[in-house]
């Protein structure tokens, strides 16, 4: 009986494994068979290189589709996006949980592990107050365009880019930086307003309707990646199939910033830096260190001299750069020194620059920056006679510095001058400010102000340059006359002339840019500004 009982059990455990086994190996038949017809639908696959698109005439006449992880972009690795939107859009504790799994990503596939990134990237995350996509996204997704690539599209008569992406993640990059013509990506379930971290499929077929409308270029060429299948369905409906290799990808040149189709002027986050895995465990590793190396400088800028605590602040790491131009001329006892706006610091290292105490109007500055400021800190009004009167009362009273931005820039751009200051007093100092950081930036749009000097002090050895440049005279700018349209064209052309001296010190274009745009632009909350003259360059 024991002999019939361990016969039975083992036949019925062998049936059990060859109908298991036997049922996934139809399931693989059935996966061929199934990618093999969706390539035979093409009217004529082919696999020759993407190089052999360049010896051709005939790109206006196609629309062109391509994989936008693994044809268009450098980099195949797709963490550092979603880390960058761990971070920036649900916090600290979200993006180390998203380093904890990421070996676990890279073990169970491509497909699972991007619905894992997904997942806890997107879980709970407010739908209507997503702006990572638009405002921290593009400036690392532009970084890691391949030039050849984009040249090539721009060849093309229609270009639609296939993402594997939540599209919220990429239709802006692509359609306002890149100016592609579709976007087709995977949509993200929501509830009640919040993402719930699930992404449906991508729909091909409404996304092959929205490319009919329109004008021509019907017959589409599917430029892909080799080594990274990507989305059959749609393309399966190309006249023709191209493959980029790795090492086409190896020799492409990064797109420079001057050959993008819309300049980046605006960009909000934190990170400074790729956030790659390794980089970002370096973050990690930094921070309990970084916390501690913000509040020891801090507390020496506020509790010492300028003349102890500079030379203590450059041995934490800390780098000052000074130079004046050689007619400069700084005798007067109350100066007005104009400068351009980096981070909420400019009016303290100017201070530190020149070793003398000095009072910063400032526009919107949060308690905590007030209280803990080393000079003095007076807010503007935002009412153009008191302000006036504010202004000419505090020169009189000692050294005065202001940003005329309005608000902080981190490209090599400079945003339009108010012209208040050009009616303050006879002598004008322009002081040229520049940063850099290697690992957080101290500014932002949408999150909270106050933290701003704590991220930038945050860096290893972040480095501030300040230049004094050769004085501007207003009254070199007044008419003869005196009619009010004169006075304020005075104004404008002192503004202008401030403004271009500063950019050309800086290598910085001059734009007629505002606070509001940029507000608009990353944060949704400064109203509707009209479109008319953005990005245009200022009169010098």
């Amino acid at each position: 009986m024991a002999k019939l009982l361990r016969s039975f059990f083992f036949k019925s455990l062998f049936f059990f494994w060859y109908r298991f086994l036997f049922r996934q190996f139809k399931n693989l038949i059935r996966f061929y068979r199934t990618i093999s017809n969706s390539f035979s639908g093409a009217t004529q696959f082919k696999h020759p290189k993407f190089s052999t698109l360049f010896h051709r005439s005939d790109l206006n006449e196609h629309t062109l589709v391509f994989d936008v992880e693994n044809a268009l972009l450098k980099s195949s690795s797709l963490f550092p996006y979603f880390m960058l939107v761990a971070f920036e859009a649900g916090g600290l504790l979200r993006a180390m949980v998203l380093v904890f799994l990421y070996p676990f990503v890279c073990v169970v596939g491509r497909e699972m592990g991007l619905k894992i990134m997904v997942m806890t990237c997107f879980l709970g995350i407010k739908a209507s107050s997503f702006r990572v996509g638009r405002s921290v996204l593009p400036k690392f997704l532009l970084e890691d365009v391949g030039s050849e690539m984009f040249e090539m599209l721009k060849k093309g008569g229609k270009q639609v880019g296939v993402s594997r992406l939540p599209r919220v993640m990429v239709e802006s990059f692509l359609r306002e930086y890149l100016e592609i013509d579709l976007v087709v990506g995977g949509e993200l379930k929501t509830f009640c307003g919040y993402y719930l971290g699930l992404m449906e499929n991508i729909k091909t077929t409404h996304a092959l309707d929205l490319l009919k409308e329109g004008k021509g270029c019907s017959d589409m060429i599917g430029i892909i990646s080799l080594n990274n299948t990507p989305n059959h369905e749609f393309f399966s409906h190309c006249k023709e199939v191209l493959v980029v290799s790795e090492a086409d990808k190896r020799s492409w040149q990064k797109l420079e910033r001057e050959r993008y189709p819309r300049p980046l002027i605006f960009h909000d986050g934190r990170l400074a830096l790729r956030p790659t895995p390794m980089e970002s465990i370096a973050i990690f590793m930094w921070l309990p260190y970084a916390i501690i190396l913000s509040v020891l400088r801090i507390f020496l800028s506020l509790s010492l001299p300028f003349t102890i605590s500079t030379p203590l602040l450059i041995m934490t790491g800390l780098r000052l750069t000074t130079s004046a131009s050689t007619e400069q001329n700084v005798t007067r006892k109350n100066n007005l020194y104009v400068c351009n706006h980096r981070t909420l610091l400019d009016p303290l290292y100017i201070s530190f620059s020149l070793q003398k105490n000095m009072t910063a109007l400032t526009y919107s500055l949060s308690k905590m920056s007030e209280m803990l400021s080393p000079i003095k800190t007076v807010r503007l009004m935002r009412n153009r006679d008191e302000d006036a009167n504010m202004m000419k009362h505090l020169l009189g009273q000692g050294d005065l510095v202001v940003c005329p931005e309005g608000t902080t820039c981190r490209e090599p751009y400079l945003l339009r001058f108010s012209p208040l200051f050009s009616e303050m007093c006879d002598e004008i100092v322009p002081v040229a400010v520049d940063t850099h950081v290697s690992m957080f930036h101290g500014t932002t749009a949408g999150g909270l102000k106050c933290l701003d000097p704590f991220f930038f002090l945050m860096n290893p050895s972040p480095i501030y340059t300040v230049k004094l440049l050769q004085h501007v005279f207003p009254s070199q700018f007044s008419h003869t006359t005196t009619t009010h349209v004169d006075q304020d064209s005075s104004k404008f052309q002192v503004a202008n002339q401030v403004q271009s001296q500063i950019g050309t010190a800086l290598g910085f274009h001059c734009t007629k840019l505002t606070r509001k745009d940029k507000y608009l632009m990353l944060a949704g909350n400064e109203g509707t500004v009209s479109n008319h003259g953005r990005a245009a360059r200022c009169n010098s």
